[in-house]
């Protein structure tokens, strides 16, 4: 398990990248919550969730990530028991139920349910290497994920749902998915994206949508002329705070919707708001850089692995940092809808940033059994 370990080839920048990205974002959470007594403990909560994602880091990276994928099986399924019991007791919010109470301590297993999607991708398509790229092969791949997704879609938490489902097609697009199929899934997926648009534009119920769900997409699609108080609100508010940062910003603390709280949820969804406000067009842009250099050096992390499981699990963790940051920037932007997604190791969440040091982990774990990576 621990054999032939060199911390020579542990990656330092994607290490030091990571580090930079959560102490800006545990910055930027203590901007947005100042003078909320009862936000302010999560500042603290940030940094302690912070520490221990760091030394969860170097403990999966210090494992061989083929004993991490040994254990795939009984992973894949306490996973889905979390899941299921999820559904039945978790705590509700805004309609849906994703977080267990565990004291004064949230627990969301849909953010580990995301990594251990990965691992078991990145088994499957390591064992299957050697199949052909047929309808069967494809469909195995779908069955594994599907567990996870569908469980998932039950709470309902759609644009996690969609995370996953992208996370799959990148994977399988990676490993040779064959043309034809990529068509008939692109099919599929525009029409029902059509369908889903035009029902919701219509005002009909979409039965595995909660009806904020549906507002969103219709507030997104038509949005209000008048939202002083309406569901367009926070967007409008966002856009406020990224116009008045201008290219330096307002300064630290000083962001006038932020501080004067016209913005809502600024230290999770709409944080990227919030430092665009106070450090302007630059800070966004450097936050911007500093993921992308996390992704960049995952895919560095994918190039160099040994094995097929190894590209897989570097790439999955890729796909996911850059598709989750992507939209939550989006949904600040409004080009998107609202999704509830936060910003990758910048936004406020315990097992959000947690779930994603495990991931690194598993990458760092990647890269020290093969070479140094070049810079």
């Amino acid at each position: 398990m621990f054999k032939n370990i060199s911390w020579r080839y542990f990656d330092f920048w994607l290490l030091g990248a990571v580090v930079l990205a959560s102490a800006f974002g545990t910055t930027m959470i203590r901007s947005a919550v100042a003078g909320n007594e009862v936000l302010l403990p999560l500042i603290n909560r940030q940094i302690y969730f912070a520490l221990v994602g760091l030394i969860l880091i170097f403990i999966v990276a210090a494992i061989d990530y083929r004993y991490w994928m040994a254990l795939y099986r009984p992973m894949y399924l306490v996973i889905l028991l979390f899941l299921i019991t999820l559904t039945g007791f978790g705590q509700t919010a805004f309609g849906a139920q994703r977080w267990f109470q565990v004291g004064v301590l949230f627990l969301q297993p849909t953010e580990f349910a995301k990594i251990v999607a990965i691992l078991v991708l990145a088994r499957y398509f390591q064992a299957t290497q050697h199949r052909p790229r047929d309808l069967r092969w494809l469909v195995g791949a779908v069955v594994w994920a599907s567990g996870i997704i569908g469980l998932i879609l039950l709470q309902p938490n759609l644009s996690n749902v969609v995370v996953l489902s992208v996370i799959l097609g990148g994977l399988l697009w990676l490993n040779g998915v064959e043309v034809k199929h990529v068509i008939a899934i692109g099919a599929i997926g525009t029409i029902s994206f059509i369908a889903i648009v035009g029902l919701t534009a219509a005002g009909i119920r979409i039965p595995f949508l909660q009806e904020y769900q549906q507002d969103r997409i219709a507030n997104f699609i038509l949005p209000e002329e008048d939202a002083t108080f309406g569901a367009t609100y926070n967007v409008q508010q966002a856009l406020i705070a990224i116009g008045s940062g201008g290219v330096t910003g307002q300064g630290y603390g000083h962001g006038t919707q932020t501080q004067l709280r016209f913005l809502k949820v600024r230290h999770t969804d709409f944080i990227f708001s919030a430092v665009s406000e106070e450090f302007g067009f630059v800070g966004a842009m450097l936050v911007i850089v500093i993921i992308l250099l996390v992704i960049w050096r995952c895919l560095r992390a994918a190039q160099k692995a040994r094995d097929v499981a190894g590209m897989n699990i570097a790439y999955g963790v890729a796909i996911l940092i850059f598709f989750q940051g992507m939209v939550n920037i989006g949904v600040n932007l409004n080009i998107v809808p609202v999704s509830g997604l936060p910003l990758p190791f910048i936004s406020y969440g315990g097992s959000g940033l947690t779930s994603l040091m495990l991931g690194i982990g598993l990458v760092e774990s990647v890269a020290m059994r093969f070479r140094q990576l070049e810079f």
